[in-house]
Order: C-alpha cells, then sequence, then structure tokens
C-alpha cells in the first residue's frame, strides 16, 4: 500500500519527492510545499499519510474514521494524519490525496503556479 500511495502522490502534475527530515519519511511536494508526507514503514510499523485539509473537512473526517486523526507534528488545524489499516478504501485515499494537493496548488502564489503548470506543458 506505501508504493501504491507513493506512486499516486507523484502522479500529481509537478510532484516532487523528497527527504528534508531524514531517510525516514518521504515529503511529496508541488512548488516548494508539502502536501503529503509519507514515512517509510519499518518492518513492525503501520502505514500512515499526512495529509493538508481543509479544517472542516479535516474534523469531519476525524469524527467519521477513526483512522484519521490530527496531523502528527503538523499543524493540526489543518493537517490529518490517516493510519492505512484497510478501513478507508483506496479511492478514499486517493480522494484526500487530491484535496490536499489542490489546497496546496491554489495557495502558492500566481508565480509559482504558473511555473508549475508551465514545467507541465512543457512536458
Amino acid at each position: 500500500m506505501h508504493k501504491q500511495l507513493r506512486k499516486y502522490c507523484l502522479s500529481k502534475k509537478g510532484a516532487v519527492e523528497e527527504y528534508p527530515f531524514g531517510p525516514d519519511t518521504a515529503v511529496m511536494k508541488v512548488g516548494g510545499k508539502m502536501f503529503a508526507l509519507l514515512p517509510v514503514p519499518g518492518e513492525f510499523s503501520t502505514i500512515s499519510i499526512s495529509l493538508k485539509c481543509d479544517p472542516i473537512i479535516a474534523e469531519n473526517l476525524r469524527e467519521q474514521h477513526a483512522c484519521v486523526t490530527a496531523g502528527y507534528h503538523l499543524n493540526k488545524k489543518h493537517w490529518n494524519t490517516v493510519v492505512v489499516d484497510g478501513s478507508l478504501p483506496m479511492d478514499d485515499l486517493r480522494a484526500m490525496i487530491d484535496h490536499s494537493y489542490d489546497l496546496v496548488l491554489k495557495g502558492l502564489s500566481k508565480a509559482a503556479r504558473e511555473a508549475v503548470l508551465m514545467r507541465l506543458s512543457e512536458t
């Protein structure tokens, strides 16, 4: 599942993977801003992903799903951490990734957003 999540994040237009916090956490960015944090699972650890989220939606998701909690080591108002335990379908996880990506892309400055979109039109 970790590989599927990583692949989906990187399929987003202009997405890049970096490791600014060390080799244990992949940080997915667009326009230099984080939209997903994907810890590399250890032998006994669970898979999780942290995603940016509209605060109202974030709160609703936490109330509806036990596997969704306030962002671990992140702004708890704007980030959720999802434990990938099989209780959420992959389509729901993809929708949450899409929402996070869209929020970050929309929040970029006009110049940064245009730079991302321009690079995409060249490929």
